[in-house]
Order: C-alpha cells, then structure tokens, then sequence
C-alpha cells in the first residue's frame, strides 16, 4: 500500500512539476496555434473573397488559397514547437529520409500529386465544367492534388485519380452537354412538316442553348422509316429532366400534326416445296 502512495506522489510530483517548469511554454504554444487557425481561416476568405470580386479561375483560386491556408498552419506549428526548445532541423532531416524511402512505395500518389499540379496549371477544364475521361463523365466539382471529384445529375460523386486524366483523351463541354435523339416517321409523312414541328418544340425550351443553335433533318432513310436527327445542347446539371420534357413534347406535337410513328415492319414470304419445284403458297 505504502508503494502505490509513493508511486502516485512521485506522479503528482512530476506534473506539478512539469506545469510549473513548461506552463508557460505551454500557455504561449496554444496562443500561437489558436492565433496561426484564426490567421489562416481570415487570410483564406480573404483571398477566396478576393478572386471571386476579380472572377479569377474557380480551381486556381481555391488551390492558391488552400495552399496559403496550409502555409501559415505549418509556420504556426513550427513556432508552436519552437516554445518547447525544439528544432526541426532533425524532422527535416527525418522527413527527407523517410520520403526516400518510402517513395518506392507511394509511385501511385505521386503520380497523382504530379499530376494534379498539372491539371492546375494547365487548366483543361475548371469547376463547373462537363467533362468525359476514363468511362466516366459529370460536373467538375473540385480538383484537388490527388483526385478530381465528378458530380451527376443524380448527386452522386465520382473521385477519379488525377494520373487516370492526364495524358487521356478529354471531352470538355464546358458546363452543357449534347443530346443526340433520332425520331421515325412514316414513308407517307412530310418530312419537312416533321422537322419543323420538332424546331418548333426546341426552341419552345428556354433550357436549351441558342448559340449553338439546334440541329434538325433528315439523318437516314431507314428499312421502316425516314428517321430525323436532332442534337440540342442543354444544362448538364439538369439533362435527363430537359430529355424527357422534349421527347414528351415531340412526340405530341407529331401526334398532333398527323405525323405517323412507324413500327418496325417486315416483309416475310413463305415457300413450300413440291414435286415440280419451289412454289409460294398463296
């Protein structure tokens, strides 16, 4: 019993101590972070406020301020630790050390971070834009150093690796997307009368783009059907909501101009053998 209360006395001793020796050290380095946090949350508004009033590059501008954010937390901890009597001469070193050999192991992520440094400067595409790489496609919704995050129209979010872009094939279309639908009509129908009940519809839209204008006429003559083409460029963020609005209101405005929608038709002819040859039934 006499051991535990010497040991517990030893203990108590030891903080007492170690608040009397370093509270001050510590007092100082919880003022410095707190200050280095709020510095930093202000500089980052600041310069994200600033771009914006300059309408400076969406995914520059939050690089840059993330990076300035990053900068005055470090030099904050750096100061932090300098109230303890520690220098970072040896973490440095350490660091340095560790990265050396660790490289081997993380090729991947630095690939990425190469890669998104790349994306940054160069700037193929920018928050806000469509774009289509690797199978995938949606909305830019933030490009960081090791990833690009996609959005769809349904919310979802897709993280591609930023190595899986550079050096791709990149479809940017900026913050639209085309639509490219073909309609059937009747051998019998006007096909002039069909495109201009379909102009007509499109440009009813105020959704869909003016510049560049819809695109109407005949693509193909098909086995059934004379099959009108149409391509319009729409909001990517609201893309299958336009779709079948203006698939709805083709189909109406055909239906109300007599203009038939064929089935799919073919002609089958049935022979039956005799004795005198090959003769078709009646």
């Amino acid at each position: 019993m006499q051991e535990e209360i010497n040991a517990a006395q030893k203990l108590i001793d030891t903080i007492v101590n170690f608040f009397v020796n370093y509270s001050f050290q510590v007092v100082g380095a919880i003022i410095i972070l707190v200050i280095g946090i709020l510095v930093a949350r202000a500089v980052s508004s600041f310069l994200l406020r600033f771009f914006e009033r300059k309408e400076f590059d969406v995914t520059l501008s939050r690089f840059i301020t993330a990076a300035a954010k990053g900068t005055i937390l470090g030099f904050a901890i750096l100061v932090a630790l300098g109230k303890f009597g520690i220098t970072i001469a040896p973490f440095i070193a350490a660091l340095a050390a560790m990265a050396f050999g660790a490289s081997f192991a993380i090729q991947g992520p630095l690939a990425n971070y190469g890669a998104g440094l790349v994306i940054i400067v160069t700037r193929p595409f920018v928050v806000g834009n469509t774009i289509r790489v690797s199978g995938v496609s949606g909305i830019v919704d933030e490009v960081n150093l090791g990833a690009t995050i996609l959005k769809d129209e349904d919310g979802v979010k897709i993280t591609i690796p930023n190595k899986h872009i550079v050096g791709e094939i990149l479809h940017n279309s900026e913050e639209r997307r085309i639509v490219e639908e073909v309609v059937g009509i009747s051998y019998d129908s006007d096909p002039e009368n069909a495109i201009q009940a379909i102009k007509e519809v499109l440009d009813a839209f105020q959704e869909i783009t003016k510049e560049p204008p819809p695109q109407v006429g005949i693509q193909e003559f098909g086995d059934s059907s004379i099959n009108i083409g149409l391509r319009y460029w729409i909001p990517t963020k609201i893309y299958f909501k336009i779709l079948y609005q203006v698939n709805l209101a083709v189909y109406k405005q055909l239906k109300a101009r007599d203009i038939e929608i064929p089935f799919p038709q073919r002609d089958v002819h049935i022979v039956s053998r005799s004795q005198d040859g090959l003769l078709p039934n009646s």
